[in-house]
């Protein structure tokens, strides 16, 4: 038995059914050039006859894709399977899937016939599929709800008939894993020449094992899965590609098989879905969420820091991510901590990191998450507006609608014995005009990237903020920076914001020349 496990996607098909999910010919082009790069082994593109746009775009898909088998979905009649070849015709490697249902439900309710009609209905449309293409994939569709000697009786008439894969679908999700398993091994060792063909598995996710099932029936001997990009489909959603091919490569010493997915396509190919449909995933989603390599325990992220495989059984590169996430919150610890400062810039000890700390953990209290720019505002509470080297004494303002706003700005320099000095500059606005003002005293070259405003109160005398982004190129790198602060007056906060900054360079630029003295002496 082949090692190999065959990913037939179907986002394009049974994905695209379900409420929301539907796509145009343009975007579905756009996903199939994507699935080819991602590697899957056969693209159901469509239902060609189900309307105009449907047989447009399996056509055009068809006609350009290269190295991938292109599947168009047919029932079980020649009207139908007439259109899917029409569509398909012109692919490297067409294929036709031709489906009827099995179960006794499904026959006596919907279609309305009997087991000999339905059986000699599927070998019919078998053989016709056959005169247009070597391969032929038959579904019996509820199978899990079936009689198992009639499906059993069905599996192997198609397979008389031409049908190079047979599909064992759970289409309603009623299976649960060991009873798929056994229903597997039930048709291996009861259908003549089902050795000759490969075994196919559709389940779906009503009960939420759509993949553990399809992964039961691997162990059973299917070597084919049907699958969804981010699980999408009909009322629950189909097997996830991304979980199914992500633990058989993480669990590879167990199922003893492979597939040819480019892993680290999974979660490109995942973004592009939830671009062209505008449906995104829920954050815990496994192997594609926003959370799925994120941490914010601070047991969990003290072990990920010393090493990743503590608390990660895949690498996030596996699967397109640069590197997992340390969430910051109330449950985070030092070492999180202590490495996200590291990142941005700053190495705090002793009484300064104690003193951050307690900050920190006094916002984590309220806030559910902490940013970056969280951290720098902590880090001018807890640092520099203790002991920053500027300190703004004195801010006066003039300005009008018919003469250019004029701004004093007197600041003390600890690193000068707390001396004062004060300039006055011009520029457009109290702000502008302050901070050239501030510029001039300090010799900074500094630049302003983003500057935002908030009113923290209501009303004319509301307390605003303002946080602003500052860089500055020194010694060959460039030093980014966030700065802060709060005034009645909002030219008087966006001066106060610009000299935290300002802090912080100084900061930084003192810790990289610590840095470049010590490696000078090694």
């Amino acid at each position: 038995m082949s090692d190999k496990v065959y990913i037939f996607d179907t986002t394009l098909r049974d994905g695209e059914q379900s409420p929301g999910f539907s796509m145009n010919t343009n975007e579905k082009l756009h996903f199939a050039n994507q699935l080819m790069k991602l590697g899957v082994d056969i693209i159901e593109a469509g239902f060609p006859i189900a309307s105009k746009g449907d047989f447009e775009a399996v056509q055009k898909i068809a006609n350009t894709a290269k190295g991938v088998q292109i599947a168009g979905l047919a029932r079980a009649n020649f009207d139908d399977i007439d259109t899917a070849w029409d569509a398909i015709k012109n692919a490297e490697n067409p294929r036709i899937h031709t489906f009827i249902s099995s179960s006794d439900i499904h026959i006596e309710y919907q279609l309305k016939k009997t087991r000999e009609q339905v059986l000699e209905q599927a070998v019919e449309a078998v053989k016709r599929a056959k005169k247009y293409t070597s391969s032929v994939e038959f579904s019996p569709m509820d199978a899990t709800r079936s009689n198992r000697e009639f499906l059993a009786q069905m599996v192997e008439a198609v397979i008389n008939a031409g049908a190079t894969t047979v599909n064992i679908p759970d289409t309603v999700g009623y299976t649960i894993p060991s009873e798929f398993y056994e229903l597997i091994k039930y048709l291996r060792e009861h259908v003549r020449g089902i050795e000759n063909i490969i075994i196919s598995v559709h389940c779906h996710n009503d009960l939420g094992l759509a993949v553990a099932n399809s992964l039961a029936a691997i162990q059973a001997g299917a070597r084919q899965v049907e699958c969804t990009v981010n699980g999408i489909g009909e009322r629950a959603g189909n097997t996830s590609m991304e979980e199914i091919v992500m633990a058989i490569k993480t669990r590879s010493n167990l199922f003893n098989v492979h597939t040819d997915i480019r892993t680290q396509q999974i979660v490109p190919t995942s973004k592009l879905l939830t671009h062209i449909t505008g449906v995104t995933v829920q954050p815990n989603k496994a192997i594609v969420g926003a959370n799925a390599f994120a941490h914010e325990s601070g047991i969990h992220q003290d072990g990920v820091l010393k090493n990743a495989m503590t608390y990660e059984i895949m690498r996030p590169e596996d699967v397109g991510i640069s590197k997992s996430t340390l969430v910051l919150g109330k449950h985070s610890g030092r070492h999180a901590v202590i490495d996200r400062l590291k990142y941005l810039g700053y190495e705090l000890a002793g009484e300064e990191l104690e003193r951050f700390f307690k900050y920190f953990k006094a916002l984590a209290d309220v806030k559910k998450e902490i940013f970056d720019e969280d951290l720098e505002v902590l880090i001018g509470e807890a640092v520099y507006k203790e002991k920053g080297r500027f300190k703004v004494t004195n801010v006066q303002i003039s300005t009008g609608m018919y003469s250019p706003p004029m701004t004093l700005v007197t600041i003390k320099d600890r690193e000068k014995d707390g001396e004062e000095t004060f300039d006055v500059a011009h520029g457009n606005g109290g702000v502008d005009a302050g901070i050239n003002a501030v510029k001039k005293i300090t010799g900074s070259s500094a630049k302003i990237e983003s500057f935002n405003l908030v009113a923290i109160t209501g009303g004319s005398d509301a307390l605003c903020e303002v946080t602003v982004t500052v860089k500055e190129n020194w010694n060959g790198r460039e030093l980014k920076v966030f700065g802060n602060g709060v005034n009645i007056d909002i030219s008087v906060a966006g001066i106060l914001s610009f000299v935290d900054a300002l802090n912080k360079l100084e900061y930084r630029k003192k810790l990289n020349g610590m840095k470049e003295k010590a490696e000078a002496m090694l």
